[in-house]
């Protein structure tokens, strides 16, 4: 009948096993055939797929084939077709010998889905043997004194074909003293006798000759011969008579050649030379050539080892011979003991070496075991290991099936050695272990992990493009290509953030680059999610969130807020000349775009007319005075104040402050002018004072007369144009460099005039009357009633 199995590797098998016992061995069917023996190979035995009811086909599709027992195979099946053929001619004495019926036994399987049938064949016996006489002559002493009737055995013919085909009756030769009588014996054989039909006469004729024919019952049968000589000798009117008629003995199979088997013993009431009596196998078949008589004794030693699995008895006849040649004879009957001297043999008929890791129970693997031995020597027990999650099943007729107890896990365990340990019950027990290995396939049930679950990475601004600044890194406990990673970046959650022109990610590592520089002071920090796929079916994922913090580089140097330095009129500080040391000028109040110790400013005073008279405080910009004012104390003042941050390396900015000092807020005062071109005289007057002095000490005296020269010159070209005249006399000043450069100190005069109609009394700065720094300016022209109110002395 059919049994469903499940599909390997496809489908759950919960009652697949139980039922399959169950519905075996209640109502187990064996599908049998005969074939005559010495059919020619590639003989159509029955159609399988017809006889089962399987489509044509279908035995090809569900993975059909034959499973034999033995190395040799000698049926194979058509899966086109459904045919069952012979492998090669077979023979029935070469496979099966004596042993009747003679059956091949085999499984036909079916893999997808599972299914087992048991098939028999029967070979039949075909006549194909003649009966053979194992000695050429057989010599039978009859004396004279025979009376009608005495019988005379005579050594059987030997047939290897059974039943009908087998030796059935004997003839002799036509004469007018013998006939032959053919008799059954107890194991089917028929064996021969001869009888004395009339006395013979010694004298008459001592010796005859007749031709014994062995008949078997073939169509056409076939036939044996033998020469019978028959002697006639003097009276021996005693046989030797057999103690036993009947011997029996029981011998293990493991006995060691030589040993003693059995000793039989007759005796012949004659005398002389007809009462000895030799002991011999009376005939020579094959059942004898395992055993050795010994002649005298009537000893039987073992001659060749035995195998219960090959032959478990033997039926041997032993002749005793007297001198006068009279034969008497009995029967030995020897039982072969089994003895556990085979190992159980396991055969698997399907393996399947990799099943996914969320497979239900699954069949893993079908097989069957056997044992020559018999009784408990022939009994088996399979098992595997006990911490495996794995079952062994029975089916039926010695055939086990290997199941996962459930669904595995790839991820804990990749491969399984299995050991299939199969013992029988004999003394000692003997054991075969056979081994196999189960691989786990990987199935897409691990999402990737990322190592952290959020990533801090910085970067300093101003970076360069394509700059590594880190990456992620996700794992996956799959393999193959379920644990092959794809990173990407996700879209931000904020909208109006530029991601994609921001960052990129190498999909394969997981490394980030930035796009382009970043600026701290336009983006100081972001954030966005990154993602890690496999390449399974269905493909998993996971995210990560990367937050990336801008360093601030000192890139942005302080920018002064007060005072502005790019007013169209210069911004004036006035200072009672009452103040107190410590009174607050003003403040000077600037700002950096960079963060940390990048935007810790300090302020410096680097220039200023006369140094000791003002002070910056370092931290808040503060400009104070140091020290009680007084009236020789110049009117105005120019203070240049360095603003510096922390950064490395610093950057700085300046500002430039104009104070003047007055008695009293109520007087009017005058903004000072621009002082840009003062200073660039200043320095162009250094560096011309500091080429002067290291002049040959000859050019000094002429350097002097041209100076006079052009200065005379150009005060006589002043006059004229109304131009407010220089005071006689020479003004003390001087003018300090704060910056560390040194100290230069000269006199310098300049003319102050004010306009006798300006309401706001601005002063008017000339340029120095040095010739080489003298500077026009044709845009603005000096009203003819301008007054000279002063003279002061500027650097």
């Amino acid at each position: 009948m059919e049994t469903a199995l499940a599909k390997p590797l496809q489908k759950r098998q919960v009652i697949f096993l139980a039922m399959l016992l169950f519905l075996w061995e209640a109502d187990s069917e064996t599908i049998r055939y005969s074939v005559p023996e010495e059919t020619e190979s590639g003989y159509s035995v029955a159609n399988l797929a017809k006889d089962l009811g399987l489509k044509v086909g279908e035995l090809a599709t569900r993975g059909a084939r034959i499973h034999h027992k033995g190395s040799e195979q000698l049926l194979r099946l058509n899966v086109k077709t459904g045919d069952l053929l012979l492998q090669e001619k077979l023979d029935r004495e070469v496979l099966c010998g004596v042993i009747e019926p003679c059956i091949l036994h085999f499984q036909l399987l079916l893999e997808n889905p599972v299914q087992l049938f048991q098939v028999d064949v029967q070979l039949t016996d075909v006549n194909d043997h003649s009966p053979e006489f194992l000695d050429r002559e057989m010599l039978i002493k009859v004396p004279e004194s025979s009376q009608a009737g005495t019988v005379f055995a005579l050594k059987s013919a030997q047939d290897l074909d059974i039943g009908s085909n087998s030796v059935q009756n004997y003839t002799i030769s036509p004469n007018s003293n013998f006939r032959v009588v053919t008799h059954n014996r107890g194991d089917g054989r028929k064996y021969p006798e001869l009888v004395l039909g009339k006395a013979l006469d010694r004298e008459e004729q001592p010796e005859l000759s007749l031709t014994l024919t062995a008949l078997d019952g073939g169509v056409p049968p076939r036939s044996g011969t033998v020469t019978v000589r028959i002697e006639v000798v003097d009276i021996n009117d005693n046989a030797p008579e057999f103690i036993h008629s009947l011997y029996e003995v029981h011998i293990p199979e493991n006995s060691p050649i030589n040993s003693l088997v059995l000793i039989v013993s007759a005796r012949d009431l004659d005398a002389g030379t007809y009462g000895s009596v030799a002991y011999t196998f009376f005939e020579g078949d094959e059942d004898s050539q395992s055993f050795l008589i010994h002649e005298k004794t009537g000893e039987i030693f073992l001659q060749r080892a035995l195998d219960f699995e090959v032959t478990q008895h033997y039926i041997i006849e032993i002749a005793a011979t007297d001198g006068g040649g009279l034969v008497g004879k009995c029967t030995v009957a020897i039982e072969v003991v089994d003895v556990n001297d085979n190992a159980p043999e396991l055969i698997m008929s399907t393996l399947t070496s990799s099943i996914p890791e969320n497979s239900p129970e699954t069949v893993v693997a079908i097989f069957s075991v056997s044992d020559p031995d018999s009784g408990d020597n022939g009994r088996m027990v399979c098992s595997i290991q006990n911490d495996l999650p794995f079952l062994l099943k029975p089916t039926f007729k010695n055939f086990y099936t290997l199941v996962t107890e459930g669904p595995l896990d790839r991820e804990s365990r990749a491969q399984y050695n299995i050991t299939i340990t199969v013992t029988d019950l004999g003394t000692p027990r003997l054991k075969t272990e056979h081994s196999i290995t189960v691989l786990v396939s990987d199935v897409n049930d691990n999402a990737p992990a990322f190592s952290q679950t959020s990533y801090t990475l910085s970067v300093r601004e101003n970076n360069s493009p394509a700059l590594h600044i880190g990456g992620v890194s996700a794992t996956d406990r799959d393999s193959g290509s379920n644990a092959q990673l794809t990173y990407s970046l996700l879209p931000p959650h904020d909208p109006h953030l530029p991601l994609a022109s921001l960052v990129s990610i190498n999909a394969d590592n997981g490394q980030l680059f930035a796009l382009r520089a970043l600026d701290f002071e336009a983006l100081q920090a972001f954030e966005f999610r990154v993602g890690a796929t496999d390449r399974g079916s269905p493909a998993l994922s996971s995210q990560a969130l990367v937050r990336v913090v801008v360093l601030d580089d000192n890139d942005t140097s302080p920018f002064v807020l007060y005072p502005l330095q790019n007013a169209s009129a210069p911004c004036t500080e006035l200072v009672p000349r009452a103040a107190e040391p410590g009174y607050l000028v003003t403040k000077v109040v600037a700002v950096d775009g960079d963060s940390g110790q990048n935007a810790w400013l300090s302020f410096q005073l680097l220039k200023a007319t006369e140094p000791g008279l003002f002070g910056v405080w370092a931290h808040n910009g503060e400009v104070r005075t140091a020290r009680l004012l007084s009236e020789r104390d110049a009117a105005r003042h120019r203070l240049v104040v360095l603003v510096k941050d922390n950064g490395e390396p610093p950057l700085s900015a300046s500002v430039t402050l104009h104070v003047l000092l007055v008695e009293g807020f109520s007087q009017p005062y005058l903004p000072l002018p621009e002082v840009a071109p003062e200073r660039a005289q200043a320095d162009s007057l250094t560096v011309y004072l500091v080429i002067a002095l290291a002049s040959v000490s000859s050019l000094f005296l002429f350097s002097v007369l041209v100076f006079v020269a052009v200065r005379l010159c150009r005060r006589s070209r002043a006059a004229p144009l109304g131009v407010c005249s220089v005071p006689e006399g020479h003004f003390p000043g001087h003018l300090v460099d704060v910056s560390g450069t040194g100290t230069l100190s000269q006199s310098y005069q300049y003319e102050v005039c004010l306009a006798g109609n300006s309401g706001s009394g601005e002063f008017k700065f000339l340029k120095p009357i040095l010739p080489n720094f003298l500077v026009q300016d044709p845009g603005r022209k000096v009203k003819e009633n301008s007054n000279c109110r002063s003279s002061f002395v500027f650097s």
